[in-house]
């Protein structure tokens, strides 16, 4: 099933069930328990984040190719760091470049995200997919500057900027993609594609991550993993590509949909 969270044009909030035409069907339940399809048809008046995350958790270098771009070695470890609540973002809302914490080189990156429906804790790779919810797309904005000069040594600053965790369009339940670590994802930005590669390139798949994060530490229903990049980012380019006001850029995942969002400068600042 594919999950949408909208506003109504009355201003509640709910979950509904998004048909192959592109209609929505109004969801009771629990979204970490049962959803029941009323098969009542819902005006969207505007398209949310398919959820509030519990806790962001990000992984670093987790594709061979984005680390071989790099000059990074292949990591023995996933490489970990987080993003507040405070980077999300809604699909079609924009990005904002920081001008108060001033970054002129924000980059994209395409990832898989992955959604947990309920508390892990010391969880085995061969049962880790049965505590996942779905997977949607995430762009895990980046300002390189922060993340790599100015950050003290640390990813966090540069990483967890407002706006810099745009999720969606939709959640699509874990029964649809049995083996998310074969989708095809790609960024595009101003029409260009940017990344095109596939998810089975990854260092550490799915089901060892959940396996990894959820070793000696409580992960809690909601909690929202990004699974890396692949190559491609702008910050890897000849010359490099960095988010300037008045782009737009789209992250694509096949099975899921695109995640698209404008780009502009930060006001006031």
């Amino acid at each position: 099933m594919k999950l949408v969270r909208y506003q109504s044009a009355s201003g509640d909030v709910g979950y509904g069930r998004l048909h192959p035409g592109g209609e929505v069907t109004r969801l009771t339940g629990d979204l970490f328990g049962d959803m029941t399809d009323t098969e009542e048809a819902v005006r969207v008046a505007k398209q949310l984040a398919p959820l509030e995350p519990r806790d962001i958790i990000c992984i670093g270098l987790n594709y061979r190719k984005h680390a071989a771009e790099g000059n990074q070695p292949i990591p023995a470890f996933p490489v970990v760091f987080m993003k507040n609540s405070g980077t999300l973002q809604n699909p079609g809302d924009p990005i904002v470049l920081p001008r108060q914490l001033k970054s002129d080189t924000v980059d994209y990156e395409c990832e898989l995200a992955v959604v947990l429906k309920k508390p892990c804790y010391n969880v085995s790779r061969a049962n880790a997919l049965d505590y996942v919810l779905g997977y949607t797309c995430a762009n895990d904005v980046s300002a390189r500057d922060w993340q790599i000069k100015y950050g003290g040594s640390q990813w966090c600053r540069g990483k967890t900027f407002a706006t810099f965790c745009p999720l969606g369009p939709c959640l699509v339940t874990s029964d649809e993609i049995p083996n998310p670590n074969g989708l095809g994802i790609r960024t595009i930005l101003n029409g260009q594609t940017m990344q095109d590669w596939n998810t089975n390139d990854m260092i550490f798949d799915v089901p060892t991550l959940i396996e990894f994060l959820s070793g000696s530490t409580r992960l809690a229903a909601g909690t929202v993993i990004l699974t890396g990049t692949p190559h491609g980012v702008g910050s890897a380019r000849q010359p490099p590509v960095f988010l300037q006001p008045g782009d737009t850029v789209s992250i694509e995942i096949d099975q899921i949909g695109r995640l698209t969002n404008p780009v502009i400068a930060e006001e006031g600042a």
